[in-house]
């Protein structure tokens, strides 16, 4: 009895954790294994989470640097590229800023541009953007995946994937979006595509990978896509 009661409270909490679960189909049957994706990796998936106190700018530059570039960085690797240049008193003090940022994606080969936009053009934003927002008094930077026109999905460097509503996200946000352009993005990347949030009945509206006119609205260039 003490077993079976043990493997059912596995089979009732296996979605907080990591690994395999073996499935028997029917009794006397082949045994399935299946993955099982723990709450916190689905959180953070395809997400560089923040490791200091500081960095959610390198994180959430890690992200889109990762995965709508392929490039094999990391939080450490893009602090290390931006102290370079950077002051490193006001570091410590106020984080790196888009300027940082900046200067980091040139040293790199690549660039980068910041737009003014208003809240009712964020469903034209058709690549993923590091955007600023101030929680509680507390500014942030995150990647802003995608934007509809109820929703904002957020890649939280410390809070995971997220989803606002548009007027929220509008209240915490300096209406500034930072676009990384260069050489080999991927027009079909995961981060155009969110995870369905873990509490949401509705589904996201089908993914469209965007065109080649679209992404040069946003300073992208015809030898980006060569």
């Amino acid at each position: 009895m003490r077993i079976a009661t043990l493997t059912l409270l596995m089979l009732l909490t296996g979605t907080t954790w990591a690994g395999t679960m073996a499935i028997s189909a029917m009794p006397g049957g082949a045994v399935i294994f299946k993955k099982v994706e723990s709450i916190r990796e689905r959180r953070f998936a395809n997400l560089v989470e923040q490791k200091t106190d500081f960095s959610c700018g390198a994180a959430a530059l890690a992200t889109i640097l990762r995965q709508a570039y392929w490039l094999d960085v990391d939080e450490d690797h893009i602090i290390k590229g931006m102290l370079v240049t950077a002051d490193q008193d006001l570091v410590r003090t106020q984080g790196f800023s888009m300027l940082d940022m900046k200067r980091y994606l040139e040293s790199i080969g690549m660039r980068a541009r910041g737009y003014k936009i208003a809240p009712d053009t964020l469903v034209t934003v058709k690549i993923p953007v590091v955007v600023l927002l101030e929680i509680r008094g507390y500014k942030h930077f995150v990647v802003m995946q995608r934007a509809d026109k109820d929703w904002v999905y957020i890649g939280d460097p410390v809070l995971g994937h997220k989803r606002y509503s548009r007027d929220d996200f509008v209240k915490g946000w300096n209406g500034i979006v930072f676009a990384v352009l260069g050489e080999g993005y991927d027009k079909a990347n995961v981060l155009l595509d969110p995870p369905t949030p873990l509490t949401a009945k509705n589904q996201l509206n089908e993914f469209r990978p965007v065109g080649d006119a679209e992404l040069m609205d946003f300073g992208f260039i015809q030898s980006d896509f060569f």
